[in-house]
C-alpha cells in the first residue's frame, strides 16, 4: 500500500535548473505598492502589464473612497451567514437588479467567486440524462465543472462551428434516448488567446438544434460592446445567451461574480447552487464597492475608450514591428515567440531585470512545447509612453532571441545588486 504523501512528491520539471531562484520570482511573484501601471517587483519599480484591471478601477479615487466608506460603516463581516439564512440585504438585491438590467437579462444572482460559481452553476443546471457540449479552450473553471457532470459531455474544436454541429448531432441523438437536454458552454473572450468566442455562430445553430447557451464572459464584461455589456452585445446576440456569467475580478477590479438569466432560472439557481447556499454572503463592503464600480462602468464611457486607445496603440505597434499576436480580438494581447522553457525563463528574467517590464510568461502545457507566450494586459490606466517603452523593450528582446542569446544554459540576465 502506498503512502499518500509519497505519491504527492513533486517531480523536478523543466524549470528545475532554475530552482536556486526564490519561489516568488517566476512562480508566486510579489508585486508591491498601489495597484497601477508602475509597481515594485523584487525591490525595484517595474512597468506592469500583468493585471486584469482593464478599466483602471482598482485604484480609482471614487472606488477607493466608496470601498473605505463601506468598510468603515459595515466592517468586513457584515452580513453574517449565507444569503438564504441570514446574509441577505437590500444592497445585495440592488446590485443583482442593476447587473441584470445592464446585461439585458431579467434577473441576476451574486456569487462569492467566479471559479467556484461556474463549477456549481454547471452542477445545478444538468443531471445524468443531459449532455454538455463545450469549447476545447474553455477556462479551467468550466473544465472542472464539466468533469463533475455525471452524464455525457462532448468537446468541440475551438470556435469551429462545423465541429460544434457534429457534436450537437451526437448530443441530440443521445438525449432523444435519455430524455435529457443539451447545454452548450463557451466563453465571450478567451483569456489566453484574446479571441472572441463565436457567439454569433453558436446562436445561429440554435435555429437547427434545441440547446441552451451558457457564456462565461469574464474578459468581455466591461470591455466589449458599445456600452461594455459584453461580447454578446459586441456580436449582437446578447438575447441568444441563455445564461450569462461574469466575474468582478477583471473590469470591476474586485471580488465576486454574477450569473444572469430568466427570472425562473435565477430563482432555481438561488435554491440549487451549492457554493452559495453553503457559503457566507458576499461582504457588504464588497457589494457597495461593486455598486460604485458598476456605476462608473455605466456612466464613464471614457474608461473603456481609454482602454481601447492603449490596446490599439500597443497591438498595432507590436504588429508593425513584426510580432505575432495570434487572432486576438480583445484587449488580451499575447505576444508569441518560438522557443523552449529555458529560453522563456531567460527572456522573462531579462525583461524584468534589465528592461524593468513585468508581464506574465506562459509556457507548456498552456501553449505548445515550442511556443513562448508573453501575455500583456493593457488597461485604461496605462499611457502611450508606457506603450512606447514596451515596444522598444520587446524589439530588443526579439533581436536577442533571434541571435540565440537566450539559448544559454545559465540565466543570462544579470540581477542588479539590492
Amino acid at each position: 500500500m502506498a503512502d499518500l504523501f509519497d505519491k504527492l512528491r513533486m517531480e523536478a520539471g523543466p524549470l528545475a535548473k532554475y530552482s536556486h531562484l526564490p519561489d516568488d520570482y517566476f512562480f508566486f511573484p510579489k508585486l508591491e505598492g498601489e495597484i497601477g501601471p508602475r509597481m515594485k517587483f523584487n525591490g525595484r519599480e517595474v512597468l506592469v502589464w500583468s493585471l486584469n484591471n482593464y478599466l483602471g478601477l482598482a485604484n480609482h479615487p471614487e472606488v477607493r473612497e466608496a470601498d473605505a466608506r463601506a468598510a468603515q460603516q459595515y466592517g468586513m463581516a457584515s452580513p453574517m451567514g449565507a444569503r438564504m439564512m441570514s446574509g441577505n440585504s437590500d444592497n445585495h438585491v440592488a446590485l443583482e437588479r442593476e447587473l441584470a438590467a445592464f446585461v439585458s437579462k431579467e434577473d441576476a444572482m451574486l456569487l462569492n467567486y467566479g471559479y467556484q460559481g461556474v463549477v456549481s452553476i454547471i452542477d445545478a443546471l444538468v443531471d445524468r440524462k443531459d449532455v454538455i457540449v463545450y469549447d476545447a479552450e474553455c477556462h479551467a473553471c468550466i473544465i472542472d465543472g464539466v468533469r463533475l457532470h455525471m452524464g455525457k459531455r462532448f468537446v468541440y474544436v475551438h470556435n469551429n462551428m462545423e465541429n460544434l454541429e457534429k457534436q450537437l448531432q451526437r448530443a441530440s441523438k443521445l438525449v432523444e434516448e435519455t430524455g435529457g437536454a443539451i447545454l452548450v458552454i463557451t466563453e465571450g473572450v478567451f483569456g489566453m488567446s484574446g479571441k472572441q468566442g463565436d457567439l454569433k455562430g453558436v446562436a445561429e445553430l440554435k435555429k437547427k438544434y434545441n440547446f441552451r447557451l451558457f457564456v462565461d464572459d469574464a474578459h468581455g464584461f466591461g470591455t466589449m460592446g458599445k456600452t461594455g455589456a459584453g461580447t454578446g452585445e459586441e456580436q449582437g446576440v446578447q438575447d441568444q445567451i441563455d445564461i450569462y456569467f461574469s466575474t468582478f475580478a477583471k473590469s470591476m477590479a474586485g471580488i465576486g461574480a454574477f450569473v444572469a438569466s430568466e427570472k425562473r432560472i435565477i430563482k432555481y439557481l438561488r435554491y440549487s447552487v451549492r457554493s452559495q447556499i453553503y457559503a457566507k454572503s458576499l461582504p457588504m463592503a464588497m457589494v457597495l464597492g461593486a455598486l460604485k464600480r458598476l456605476e462608473l462602468l455605466k456612466t464613464r464611457p471614457e474608461l473603456k475608450d481609454n482602454l481601447w486607445r492603449i490596446v490599439r496603440a500597443l497591438q498595432s505597434g507590436l504588429r508593425d514591428r513584426g510580432f505575432y499576436l495570434g487572432d486576438t480580438q480583445s484587449p488580451v494581447t499575447p505576444v508569441l515567440f518560438k522557443g523552449g522553457v529555458g529560453e522563456a525563463a531567460n527572456m522573462a528574467m531579462d525583461l524584468r531585470e534589465n528592461f524593468n517590464i513585468f508581464c506574465s510568461v506562459v509556457i507548456y502545457p498552456v501553449v505548445p512545447k515550442d511556443v513562448i507566450m508573453f501575455r500583456i494586459i493593457p488597461t485604461a490606466a496605462h499611457t502611450l509612453d508606457d506603450v512606447e517603452e514596451t515596444l522598444s523593450a520587446f524589439s530588443a528582446l526579439k533581436k536577442k532571441l533571434d541571435d540565440g542569446f537566450y539559448r544559454k544554459e545559465e540565466l543570462v540576465a544579470v540581477t542588479r545588486p539590492r
